[in-house]
């Protein structure tokens, strides 16, 4: 991990600088040695560095005005500071400066290698995810897809090409993959972009809702119309229009969206007069349309002219590869929005939810790391702040029934309290499954 990685010392002690620089060559780091801040920005000016232990007291120049100077000169530069003089005020300033970290004299060189390798992984994530982004540097707004694996640079791929042409599209993919967020990138990586994304979730509205949802209506059409209201297909004039949770539309509904994409026109709910809409059309569903044709449930010729392109985002457990690069973009995005320092993750943690299937897939992975971030009380994330990183201890446990509650328990919340899939896991019926929840007096995790 170390190779390649190179790390500048700035103290004013020679010692210091000596034990620090033998420490990490010995590593495998690349290691340069300044007496002072003016000599180690100096440095910086002409090389570039990945990582800058820096003491916070020296001659002249102080460390975290030094942090400063460097942060114009090399944005992506991970700094740590140092400081025998452990204070809260020292720490949160340097923190809020953007400091990675801050460490205490005497150092113990099991917790500083420790550091020292969590911010080289760190940097290591993000060369990669730069990578990615440059196999897809034509691509805007994809920020939130996060992922170096093949099978998301597919997709990607598979973004940038259909986005340019008014092509219907039906994104396919388990709950949580990101289905939502691909339909955003098509639609801003095309011609269409200055105008509207009209996002519709089809699945939440009854047929009548939706009618009116989709259509708009007139005032006076039914009970409660006290206005006339646009629709969706009519808001997506110029634009795109997502469908999400297509699938469960019903017959009466998959004919008249039929004549709509065939026609870009419609009426309101409760009008006569025909309105014109140039929209293009984005589904998602993560059922079976083609199962769904030969049962008779869904529509040949809609499902035909939906499908004209497809694009199928592979579960989290397919492309685990993904998961570190995604673990470091919810930390960053949550201890941002919680105005905290930036967290690590303990190599244990990690392990573990690249072991884990996630059901829930993306969605579930994140609401995982705010969870831990919420809850965990040090600079980082250990196994026990983990849902799924709390292991049953028999031993702890004095009567069966104490060891059926725990594994229930740990059943439900791995299959995100999906009843039916949970039952299946433990071999039993749904009603005994009901019967031992209500006995056990079981409640998701909040």
């Amino acid at each position: 991990m170390a190779k390649n990685i190179s790390i500048l010392i700035v103290d004013d002690e020679e010692s210091v600088r000596d034990s620090l620089y033998n420490w990490f060559i010995e590593d495998g780091y690349a290691v340069t040695c300044a007496a002072n801040a003016k000599e180690a920005l100096s440095i910086i000016e002409s090389t570039a560095f990945d990582i800058v232990l820096a003491d916070i007291k020296m001659p002249g120049m102080d460390g975290l005005e030094m942090h400063r100077r460097i942060r114009t000169l090399n944005q992506d530069c991970v700094v740590i500071i140092m400081t025998a003089f452990a204070s809260v005020d020292t720490a949160v300033q340097a923190l809020k400066d953007g400091a990675y970290d801050y460490v205490t004299k005497p150092f113990d060189p099991d917790d500083l290698s420790h550091m020292i390798r969590n911010a080289t992984k760190q940097i290591r994530l993000k060369s990669e995810n730069e990578a990615l982004r440059n196999k897809v540097i034509t691509l805007e707004n994809v920020e939130d897809i996060v992922g170096s694996s093949e099978a998301m640079v597919k997709v990607l791929h598979e973004v940038e090409s259909v986005a340019p042409s008014n092509s219907s599209i039906i994104i396919t993919g388990e709950s949580g993959t990101g289905k939502e967020l691909i339909a955003r990138a098509i639609h801003f990586n095309s011609p269409r972009k200055y105008f509207s994304l009209v996002s519709v979730h089809c699945g939440a509205l009854t047929e009548s809702l939706l009618e009116s949802e989709l259509f708009g209506h007139e005032k006076g059409a039914f009970t409660g119309a006290m206005y006339n209201r646009k629709g969706r297909f009519e808001m997506a004039d110029g634009g795109t229009i997502f469908l999400d949770e297509i699938a469960t539309i019903s017959q009466k509904m998959q004919i008249e969206l039929l004549r709509v994409l065939e026609s870009k026109s419609f009426v309101r709910v409760g009008g006569n007069k025909e309105i014109k809409s140039d929209f293009r059309v984005i589904c998602a569903t993560n059922k079976d349309l083609k199962k769904m044709v030969e049962n008779g449930s869904f529509r040949e010729d809609l499902y035909y002219r939906l499908n004209v392109v497809n694009i199928h985002i592979p579960p989290l457990r397919e492309r685990t590869d993904d998961i570190a690069l995604l673990v470091e973009h919810f930390i960053q995005k949550y201890c941002t929005a919680m105005s905290k320092p930036t967290v690590n993750i303990e190599h244990a943690a990690l392990k573990r939810l690249e072991e884990f299937e996630f059901p829930g897939n993306v969605r579930e992975l994140e609401n995982t790391i705010e969870r831990a971030i919420v809850i965990g009380n040090g600079k980082e994330i250990k196994l026990k702040d983990l849902p799924m990183g709390k292991d049953i201890v028999y031993n702890s446990f004095e009567s069966l029934e104490d060891i059926e509650k725990k594994h229930i328990h740990e059943i439900l919340h791995k299959y995100n309290w999906n009843i039916s899939r949970a039952a299946l896991a433990l071999k039993i019926d749904r009603v005994t499954l009901y019967n031992k929840i209500k006995k056990y007096e079981l409640k998701a995790l909040k």
